[in-house]
C-alpha cells in the first residue's frame, strides 16, 4: 500500500515539475517553447489526412450521407431597395399602375422576404455555432457520424483519451493556479500605496495570471499590428464570440474591465481584481441608469493614467462569423476608440458560447476539451468621430472596420434579438418605407399640378 501511495506522489511531483518548468514559468514572463506550435502543426496534419479520408470514403462507398451544404447562401437575395424590387414586380402587369398606387403585386414582395426569413434567416444562425466544411474529429461538431474506416475510427478513439485524459486535466490544473494567483496577487498589490510600483505591480500580476490561463486552453494567438495597440485613457472596442475574448486581449496587454458586479466565486475576483487596478463594476440597480454607467466610464477614460476600457458593444456573443450592431452608449463617452478584431479558426475547436443553450460550466467544459484555441487579434489604427457625425453614426463606422479586418459579416441587427423579439421600431420601419412609396408619393403627385399652376 506505501508503494502504490509513493508511487502516485513520485507522479504527482514530475507532473507538477514538468507544469511549472515547461508551462508556467515560460508563459508567466510571455516565452515560448515552441511547443504548441509544433502541437498545432501535428493537428493540422492529422485533420487534413481525416478530410481527405472522408472524402475518398464517400466516393468509394455513394451509399454514405453526404454532409449537409453550409446554411449560408441558401438564398440569392435581391440587394435592391424595397421601392426597386416592388418596380420589378409591377412591370410583369398587363395593366398600368399610377405611380403611388396600391398594388396587389405589392404583396409578393412580403411573402417573398417572409419565407427567405424561414428558409435562410441571417439573424438567429449568427447565435448558433459555425458550420465546419469538414469534421475536426470532435464528436460534438458531427452528430451524424458514420463509420468510413478502422483508421479514422482509431485516430478519434486517440483523439477522446488524449484530450480526456491528458489535456483536461492539465489545462484544469493551470486554470486553478492562474484564477488562484489571480486572487491572491491582486489582494496582496492592493494593500500597497497608490503609486507607480503599485500600478507596474498590479500589471505584472494581471499579465502573469491571463498567460497562464490562456496555456491552459492551448492558446496560440497571433496578434497583428502592436503599433495599435490601444493606450491609456483610451476604449478598447472588440467583436465578442467567448467570454474567452478578454483572456485573449489580456494576454497582450493591461486593461481595466467593465461589467456588473456579481456574487459568489465571480464576486471574490471581482473584488480582488479592483483592490490593485481600477477596474469599473457596476450594481445590477446602476446598469439600468444609462447616464450614471456614461458618467463612471466619462470620468475613468479623463484621467489619462487609467488603463484602457475594454468594452464589446455588441453586448452579446456572436457565433465567429459576424459582427452585430454596436450599443451606442460605448461611443458617447469621448476619447479615442482603438478598435479591434477577433477571429478564431474554427476547425480547432468552437469558441462560441451559446450562452442559450449551455452554461458557464458546461462551456468551458467544452473549451478545455477541444483541440485548441487558435485566434488571430487585429489592432486597427485608433478612431475619433468626425465632425458632424453622431454615436449611432460613429459606432457603425467602428463596426465596419472590425467586420472588414476580421473577414466577418457586417449586420445591422440588434444582438439583442438573441433572448428578445424584434423591437417594434423595425416593424414600424418597414411600414413607413411601404407607406411612403404609396401616400407619400400621391401626396407628391397631387401637388404637382399646384407647383406647375404656380410657377405660370
Amino acid at each position: 500500500m506505501h508503494c502504490v501511495v509513493d508511487y502516485i506522489v513520485e507522479i504527482g511531483a514530475v507532473w507538477f515539475s514538468v507544469m511549472i518548468g515547461l508551462i508556467m514559468i515560460p508563459a508567466m514572463f510571455g516565452l515560448s517553447l515552441g511547443v504548441t506550435s509544433v502541437y498545432i502543426q501535428i493537428l493540422v496534419k492529422i485533420l487534413e489526412w481525416a478530410t481527405l479520408r472522408i472524402q475518398r470514403g464517400h466516393r468509394d462507398r455513394p451509399t454514405l450521407p453526404v454532409p449537409a451544404p453550409l446554411p449560408n447562401g441558401l438564398i440569392q437575395r435581391e440587394g435592391g431597395s424595397m421601392e426597386q424590387e416592388m418596380g420589378e414586380l409591377r412591370r410583369y402587369r398587363t395593366q398600368s399602375i399610377s405611380r403611388g398606387e396600391f398594388a396587389l403585386s405589392d404583396s409578393f414582395y412580403f411573402y417573398r422576404k417572409g419565407l427567405e426569413s424561414i428558409v435562410d434567416d441571417q439573424v438567429t444562425q449568427r447565435f448558433s455555432s459555425e458550420e465546419l466544411v469538414s469534421w475536426n474529429l470532435l464528436t460534438r461538431t458531427n452528430h451524424n457520424f458514420h463509420y468510413i474506416s478502422l483508421r479514422l475510427t482509431v485516430i478519434w478513439g486517440l483523439g477522446v483519451i488524449i484530450r480526456y485524459c491528458v489535456l483536461f486535466p492539465l489545462r484544469i490544473t493551470l486554470a486553478i493556479i492562474g484564477i488562484s494567483w489571480l486572487v491572491i496577487g491582486t489582494t496582496l498589490v492592493g494593500f500597497l500605496p497608490n503609486r507607480r510600483v503599485k500600478n507596474w505591480l498590479s500589471e505584472l500580476v494581471h499579465l502573469m495570471c491571463y498567460r497562464i490561463c490562456a496555456r491552459g486552453l492551448s492558446a496560440t494567438i497571433q496578434y497583428h499590428n502592436k503599433n495599435n495597440k490601444p493606450q491609456k485613457g483610451g476604449i478598447c472596442v472588440a467583436n465578442h464570440t467567448s467570454p474567452i475574448d478578454i483572456v485573449i486581449l489580456a494576454n497582450d496587454g493591461c486593461y481595466a474591465m467593465v461589467g456588473q458586479s456579481h456574487s459568489g466565486l465571480m464576486g471574490v475576483i471581482q473584488r480582488s481584481m479592483v483592490r490593485s487596478c481600477p477596474h469599473v463594476w457596476f450594481e445590477r440597480s446602476e446598469m439600468r441608469d444609462r447616464h450614471a454607467v456614461t458618467s463612471r466610464l466619462r470620468a475613468h477614460v479623463a484621467a489619462k493614467c487609467n488603463l484602457p476600457i475594454l468594452i464589446f458593444p455588441e453586448g452579446t456573443c456572436i457565433n465567429n462569423t459576424s459582427v452585430m450592431m454596436f450599443k451606442k452608449g460605448s461611443f458617447e463617452i469621448g476619447g479615442t476608440i482603438y478598435p479591434v478584431a477577433i477571429k478564431y479558426d474554427p476547425r480547432f475547436g468552437d469558441a462560441f458560447w451559446n450562452s442559450a443553450k449551455y452554461n458557464m460550466v458546461s462551456y468551458l467544459l467544452r473549451m478545455m476539451t477541444s483541440w485548441a484555441i487558435v485566434v488571430n487579434v487585429w489592432y486597427l489604427p485608433p478612431m475619433t468621430r468626425q465632425e458632424g457625425e453622431d454615436a449611432t453614426k460613429f459606432a457603425n463606422r467602428v463596426k465596419s472596420a472590425i467586420a472588414h479586418q476580421g473577414g466577418l459579416l457586417d449586420m445591422a441587427w440588434d444582438g439583442s434579438l438573441k433572448r428578445d423579439k424584434v423591437k417594434e421600431e423595425f416593424k414600424e420601419h418597414q411600414q413607413k418605407m411601404y407607406s411612403s412609396m404609396v401616400v407619400g408619393k400621391k401626396a407628391r403627385n397631387s401637388q404637382e399640378p399646384h407647383t406647375e399652376s404656380s410657377k405660370s
